[in-house]
């Protein structure tokens, strides 16, 4: 095994830097964007700061559809946005537009869930001290979830991990697509057990690392 890793070296190092790339711009989206809307999500709750059902539930809608979409349907659902986007319909920077996408909706509701665990009486608090809305969100529950979301970033980012080498089906680049281009199509066993024991290593030090930083801001 440790032969045809060495063989196939270089275009192994080069798959991970695409699986990075397409990871990175899902969890830059994930916190640009996910992180506002899932907060959205919340303020626009029944009994919440914002409450307004019209916001709720178009939101609600779009987050569900996008989280039950099956991802390779979405991928090539998503083609012609992706060719405006980008310019075409392959490759790794194609790969991230879908990626990109799903990542907005998984991270959103988690920022969702990990909100709705405050106690109730972190924002009476808050508003008791004459804190503005902006101030309670920034400064009272984004402060008291931190660990929470941190930890739903940290889950997130393994499904973008999982949902990259789905990318390499439809050239989309990656580990997943060396595993299919050289391991199965030439059907090197040895290159598959290698991708997948690569992969095992990389999710782990990702779940490892969020929960040990996850654990350090957990103040309470």
């Amino acid at each position: 095994m440790i032969e045809k890793v060495m063989q196939y070296q270089s275009q192994i190092v080069e798959s991970i830097g695409e699986t990075f790339l397409m990871v990175g711009i899902s969890v830059v989206a994930a916190v640009l964007l996910g992180l506002p809307v899932g907060t959205l999500l919340f303020l626009c709750g029944k009994g919440q700061l914002y409450e307004n059902r019209t916001i709720s539930t178009v939101l609600n809608g779009a987050v569900n559809i996008i989280r039950s979409f099956p991802f390779l349907l979405l991928v090539v659902f998503m083609i012609p946005l992706t060719r405006l986007i980008v310019g075409t319909a392959i490759g790794t920077l194609a790969a991230s537009v879908p990626l990109a996408v799903v990542s907005i909706a998984l991270y959103a509701r988690l920022v969702e869930q990990s909100l709705l665990e405050i106690p109730r009486g972190v924002i009476e608090a808050a508003l008791s001290m004459g804190a503005t809305k902006f101030e309670i969100v920034y400064k009272f529950l984004f402060v008291e979830a931190r660990s929470g979301l941190l930890l739903g970033l940290t889950t997130s980012t393994i499904s973008f991990i999982s949902y990259s080498t789905v990318m390499g089906v439809v050239g989309g680049g990656g580990v997943g697509d060396f595993a299919i281009r050289y391991g199965y199509q030439r059907f090197e066993t040895e290159l598959m057990v290698a991708i997948i024991i690569i992969m095992i290593v990389l999710v782990q030090l990702v779940h490892y690392t969020g929960s040990l930083i996850s654990r350090w801001l957990d103040k309470r």
